[in-house]
């Protein structure tokens, strides 16, 4: 899997409020134990003890099972965190921001106004967690930061799609694996997707709610989705914004997104040639051959950083990458390859910095890539189909030439200690509420037709859609989107199916 499917790496920042209401007298509500099996009673049953953590934010640990079909085999702790409503209590609204790997906690505790609209934070306590693997929760731990830095940035030895090339990479692959086994305490079999959906509704019972109120962005909707499936009675308002399409096996969606990206480059590179700071000139077409151009270069001689790293190919492509999931982001693309240019690679590492959570000071920090791996290693099928590899590569040379020639390599999963648990099917959620579906159409990591999709799919999708750039819809200073999604958070209202947003 590339990069496309983890939380977007943008700058963001927590919000203040100028007047604060009281906060509720009762902050603790009883859990909702109706229909729970005998032995989930003690997990689904267990108050939780909210402490203050911030302004009108509290925080907590719930406790859940480590395997859900033998509950009785231990216990993994979940990270909670709540702002709660500025106004009138409406319910609990529970946020995923992607990945997987993204942390929901440091989501909403240090960018609420980003995760949500104002109109939201009044009515609801918005919820943030970690999911399990992730963060303040039970986590994945793999590599130290030497390890981690080598595996991300290193030179490979070999040329490019040759013998010695795969083997250097499948040792690393290797090496990372082993390290994820040996550091992560056991829980690696249980880092699924289905596991942290059954999380979440014991999330919800835990905070007192009948129904689930939800938010999910990017890998979110397939969080979202999954839980719609296991729960459909209590999934009622639900809201997926940039959705994957559950139905979709590895190989095509590592080929969409590579087309995905090339359009956004396309976007990027017409978007920059009627700019003065632009570092390219002429047509569209001649700007995407000197970009092509230049990452041959760094493929061929790695540019050498202040810090003693190389640049290579790859990491210059993760940077890429990591502009184009906003346009928001793309004068530091321009200033970047600008740089690059003049031989300073810095800024293009400080882009694939932010994507891989490395600290200025070297240090990673979350876990997000390990919980990535682990994930997508329980979720996805192994394809090991040569004639299947070959065609999806094929469609990656036809949609994105320009990243065609650094989409390849052996697939890191192929060293995961634990054989996948999940499958690749349609979700219809026969019986939820209705779901809100949210695709802009220009997104280059969850591309528009995983959205229309998706929405097909569930019994009772309804699409809304954003016409633009960059990665997911809501609270982007769409109003149409925005009204959309919290008429129907709020008040229920659902949006007319079709929806179209300019």
């Amino acid at each position: 899997m590339v990069a496309g499917l983890a939380v977007a790496s943008v700058a963001l920042s927590g919000c203040l409020y100028s007047q604060i209401p009281e906060e509720r007298t009762s902050t603790t509500r009883t859990p909702d134990t109706a229909g729970v099996a005998p032995e989930l009673l003690p997990y689904y049953s267990q108050e939780v003890d909210w402490q203050p953590c911030g302004v009108r934010f509290d925080c907590t640990e719930v406790t859940a099972p480590l395997d859900w079909d033998n509950p009785g085999d231990g216990e993994i702790s979940l990270a909670l965190v709540r702002h709660q409503a500025t106004g009138e209590f409406q319910g609990s609204l529970l946020i995923n921001p992607g990945g997987p790997g993204g942390s929901g906690y440091d989501f909403v505790a240090d960018s609420l106004d980003y995760a949500v609209g104002a109109d939201i934070i009044e009515r609801f306590d918005v919820i943030g967690f970690d999911p399990r693997g992730v963060g303040r929760s039970t986590a994945v731990e793999c590599l130290d930061g030497a390890a981690m830095d080598e595996y991300n940035y290193g030179v490979v030895e070999g040329e490019r799609g040759s013998a010695e090339w795969e083997d250097a990479l499948n040792a690393r692959n290797q090496e990372y694996s082993e390290a994820c086994e040996a550091n992560s305490g056991g829980i690696l079999p249980f880092i699924t997707t289905v596991n942290s959906a059954r999380d979440m509704d014991l999330i919800r019972a835990v905070l007192g709610d009948e129904v689930l109120n939800y938010l999910g962005y990017s890998y979110g909707t397939f969080l979202g989705a999954t839980y719609a499936r296991l729960y459909p009675e209590r999934a009622q308002r639900l809201v997926l914004d940039g959705a994957i399409d559950p139905s979709v096996p590895g190989l095509e969606v590592g080929a969409t997104q590579a087309g995905g990206f090339e359009s956004a480059l396309r976007a990027y590179l017409e978007d920059c040639l009627g700019t003065a700071e632009c570092p390219f000139s002429g047509s569209l077409d001649e700007a995407l051959t000197d970009f092509q151009a230049l990452l041959a270069s760094i493929a061929r001689s790695p540019v050498p950083n202040g810090d003693g790293r190389m640049l290579t190919v790859d990491t210059a492509v993760t940077g890429t990458i990591t502009a184009l999931y906003s346009a928001d982001s793309w004068p530091y693309l321009t200033q970047g390859i600008t740089a690059v240019l003049q031989g300073d690679p810095s800024v293009m590492f400080a882009l694939a910095d932010s994507y891989n959570s490395r600290g200025p000071d070297g240090e990673y920090i979350d876990n997000s890539a390990e919980a990535f791996r682990a994930y997508n290693c329980m979720d996805y099928p192994v394809e090991d189909d040569p004639a299947a590899e070959e065609a999806s590569m094929k469609i990656v040379e036809d949609v994105a030439p320009t990243f065609a020639p650094y989409w390849d390599g052996p697939d890191p999963c192929e060293t995961w200690p634990y054989p996948p648990v999940g499958t690749r099917d349609e979700i219809a959620a026969s019986g939820s509420g209705p779901i809100v579906v949210i695709g802009t159409t220009n997104d280059p990591a969850t591309p528009y037709a995983w959205s229309e999709s998706l929405a097909e799919q569930l019994e009772n999708g309804v699409l809304v859609t954003r016409v633009g750039e960059g990665h997911t819809g809501y609270n982007k200073g769409n109003s149409c989107v925005d009204d959309a999604v919290e008429g129907f958070l709020i008040d229920g209202t659902v949006p007319e199916d079709g929806l179209r947003c300019e």
